[in-house]
């Protein structure tokens, strides 16, 4: 990973473990587990935590502003995004503000993600909607990286 503090103005927590592809844009304090993949072209603002183990694929894109105000009222406070252990985020997903991935959960490609998705759930669609719910860890696909 190539990441130079001396270049920039934003503050970022992201462990060495982690493999962040080309042309991907994270904002200032972001915090990014262990062992967390992220593909080329993602946007992560401010505001999004990600946990470890997580894989989050090509062109996924998270927001942080549930009100998308044109006027500004005062300092912005991004609404915090959370991503849990373990998570897969497919190609082209889109995660609105304010909400949480559980852990183990999968987003399917180019899913539209607009309120918490609960751990060990596959989610598709747009708006995403339940695809399988896994009731026992044991049965539920471990991460292949």
């Amino acid at each position: 990973m190539i990441y130079k503090p001396e270049l920039s103005n934003i503050q970022i927590s992201i462990d060495d473990s982690c493999t962040v592809h080309s042309h991907v844009w994270i904002g200032d304090k972001v915090i990014i587990g262990k062992n967390v993949k992220i593909q080329a072209f993602a946007f992560i603002p401010n505001g999004v935590i990600i946990g470890d183990d997580v894989f989050i694929g090509p062109h996924v894109c998270f927001t942080n502003d549930p009100k998308m105000d044109i006027v500004p009222r005062g300092e912005f406070v991004p609404t915090n995004t959370i991503v849990k252990r373990g998570a897969r985020i497919g190609a082209n997903a889109s995660i609105l503000a304010g909400v949480t991935i559980g852990e183990g959960a999968i987003i399917g490609m180019a899913s539209v993600v607009i309120k918490d998705v609960p751990a060990l759930e596959v989610w598709v669609g747009n708006p995403a909607r339940l695809k399988v719910r896994y009731d026992d860890a044991e049965e539920w696909p471990s991460p292949w990286f």
